[in-house]
């Protein structure tokens, strides 16, 4: 995989009956097609970060995250590829407590220690000082120097990368979607579409407090909103409507969608398409940003409390 490329992922358009009464046109960019597990925004995050790394003369990452996070796979794997060792900074110092226990029921992390990550695992107190100087000290007494990268990725070189999801072609849509976690892909979106365009983002979080992080990346476009009424409960919550309608959407289309994200915005799309949200005609693109790795680890925890429910 080749990190220096121009990656153009394709536009898959959706057929769905719902679609046709009010000559709505709805395709989706597949972004998850990029690679496996380095797949959507984390390889449009990772690219330039990784340039970055290397011209510093770097030789390990270290990154920050939760057990079933997208983000830590895609940078075990990302570094791999490039030469680089990696460690992550894991929320929940119980997870080590049995490390081969965790592995065993963890793919996450099972996969990103296969692919050469070291893990710390720290408590969530510690955690949510991650970003301290205290604590960068602590991690550089141990580990040596290394490059830095967010938690879920997002800083300006990341946004950078997320700049180059959209292409000339897709000029021609009245609406861009996306959905949103740290805030960075939104923010490339924005800083790379028309005037005449508008970008929706679906935060998989409560609150709006991704406004203001977005802002900060963005060059001072008005034309964008986000849409906070489909986080059915907040990130890693979820429904049994949720569930059913990631399966249904499958089956009829061949699209996977994941239950952090990408499943909560297409949620979100066809419900505002159904109330009538968009304009008669409107023209929607939606960006599938990957995270499908993380639907093994999901289904665990669905067996774990004994539920009936899956993820095809």
């Amino acid at each position: 995989m080749n990190f220096n490329s121009q990656i153009q992922s394709k536009n898959q358009h959706i057929v769905l009956p719902e679609l046709e009464a009010n000559n709505y046109q709805l395709f989706i960019k597949r972004e998850d097609q990029i690679h496996p597990l380095v797949s959507g925004n984390k390889f449009r995050k990772l690219k330039y970060n990784l340039q970055e790394a290397l011209d510093q003369k770097q030789t390990t990452l270290l990154t920050f995250g939760g057990a079933f996070s997208n983000h830590i796979l895609a940078t075990a794997v990302a570094g791999e590829l490039t030469g680089l060792k990696t460690i992550g900074i894991i929320r929940g110092d119980e997870l080590g407590n049995d490390l081969e226990k965790t592995l065993v029921t963890n793919s996450t992390l099972r996969n990103a220690s296969e692919h050469g990550m070291q893990f710390e695992f720290v408590s969530r107190e510690t955690y949510r000082n991650k970003t301290s100087i205290e604590f960068t000290e602590i991690l550089k007494k141990k580990y040596g120097d290394f490059y830095s990268i967010p938690e879920g990725g997002t800083n300006a070189l990341a946004v950078k990368g997320c700049e180059e999801i959209l292409t000339s072609d897709d000029n021609e849509f009245d609406y861009i979607c996306s959905c949103v976690g740290t805030g960075g892909t939104l923010a490339g979106i924005i800083n790379s579409i028309e005037a005449s365009q508008k970008v929706i983002g679906f935060p998989a979080l409560k609150g709006d407090f991704l406004i203001k992080e977005i802002q900060h990346y963005c060059r001072g476009q008005k034309n964008w909103q986000l849409v906070s009424d489909y986080h059915f409960g907040g990130y890693g919550k979820y429904s049994d409507e949720l569930i059913h309608f990631i399966n249904r959407f499958k089956e009829d289309t061949m699209i996977p969608l994941d239950p952090i994200y990408t499943g909560k915005m297409m949620f979100g799309v066809l419900d505002m398409i159904k109330k009538n949200t968009f304009p008669k005609g409107s023209k929607i693109l939606i960006i599938h940003s990957g995270g499908l790795q993380g639907i093994e680890g999901f289904n665990h925890r669905l067996k774990r409390k004994n539920s009936d429910l899956k993820i095809l």
